[in-house]
């Protein structure tokens, strides 16, 4: 059974006034299809409303939805032919980030993304989607690689954020992520990356320096976590909703500051209930993407990536 989210118990409610009529109309022979119509009416309405008004704090409910799509779902249902590419070529293999070769309707893309996992036994693996110094060098090789034979590059992008880790800060946690994003920015192919789910911080933006971002229409995109921020400004944890507001992480505020290109619609309810839906709406993007960006030459899309970035954070002193 899926996870009901709080914000959802109205539609559940209904859903079971639902199933009860309907058994009520098995067991007695009474005719109820009117009233199970009009109940099934007002959920479809109501969800409707829902989830075309949604706060932030709710979106980033959904974005965490343990039956989200992973990496791996989306290159199952957008991708032929993967090849994964293992290892950082200095001893270690990150799990929290998985890449390799494959086939986008028979065009050769390098999609490399952030891994979860949906049991505890899969998060240990992957490491609840936190990449360490080793997945960030894991990523550069193969945009390295991508680029040196002219191959696109896709990533998918879904981590809290980088691990926080003693290991990690060892190995030069930070100086790796600096790393991806100064040599993100000279790759001369076309680079798109899609936030899938939850974008945090530098561990995002380690493989987001595209030419194109999109976002999915419930996932966000931040410099820190909700619950980060409050921990910071009000010393309390709770006040995660408020600063989830104060933050603009959702995908109309970021197209409105353009962080992102565009926002890539999910199905009602979210990306977990229509693995197919969503994933359909992810390889338009992407392959419209690259019918648009394999026009240009090397030169102008390092420039223009240069110019995206550099024109951020812009403001007016009054």
């Amino acid at each position: 059974m899926t996870a009901v989210l709080d914000f959802e118990k109205p539609i559940l409610e209904i859903q079971e006034k639902i199933e009860e009529l309907k058994k009520i109309s098995l067991e007695s022979g009474m005719d109820l299809n009117k009233e199970i119509e009009t109940f099934e009416q007002q959920a479809e309405d109501y969800r409707k409303e829902l989830y075309s008004n949604l706060k932030p704090s709710q979106k980033l409910q959904i974005a965490r939805h343990p039956e989200r799509p992973n990496f791996m779902d989306y290159v199952n249902y957008i991708c032929e032919d993967f090849i994964e590419l293992h290892g950082d070529r200095e001893g270690m293999d990150d799990r929290a980030i998985i890449g390799g070769l494959a086939k986008i309707d028979g065009r050769p893309v390098m999609i490399i993304g952030t891994m979860k996992g949906k049991s505890t036994k899969e998060n240990l693996e992957y490491n609840f989607g936190m990449p360490q110094p080793q997945g960030y060098r894991k990523a550069l090789r193969l945009f390295k690689h991508a680029s040196k034979f002219n191959i696109p590059i896709v990533t998918l992008i879904d981590t809290p954020g980088a691990y926080p880790g003693i290991s990690a800060e060892e190995t030069n946690q930070g100086g790796a992520i600096a790393v991806n994003l100064m040599q993100m920015a000279k790759l001369e192919v076309p680079v798109i990356a899609i936030i899938t789910g939850e974008g945090c911080s530098g561990g995002a933006l380690g493989l987001a320096v595209a030419d194109k971002v999109f976002l999915l229409e419930h996932a966000y995109y931040t410099v820190i976590s909700p619950e980060g921020c409050a921990s910071i400004l009000w010393r309390d944890a709770s006040k995660a909703s408020e600063a989830a507001d104060a933050l603009r992480i959702t995908a109309k505020d970021l197209l409105h500051f353009d962080i992102i290109d565009g926002e890539i619609k999910e199905p009602t309810g979210g990306a977990h209930t229509n693995y197919e839906e969503i994933s359909a709406n992810m390889k338009k993007a992407i392959l419209d993407s690259l019918d648009e960006l394999s026009k240009l030459s090397p030169v102008d899309l390092k420039e223009k990536r240069y110019q995206k970035f550099r024109k951020m954070g812009a403001f007016l002193e009054g």
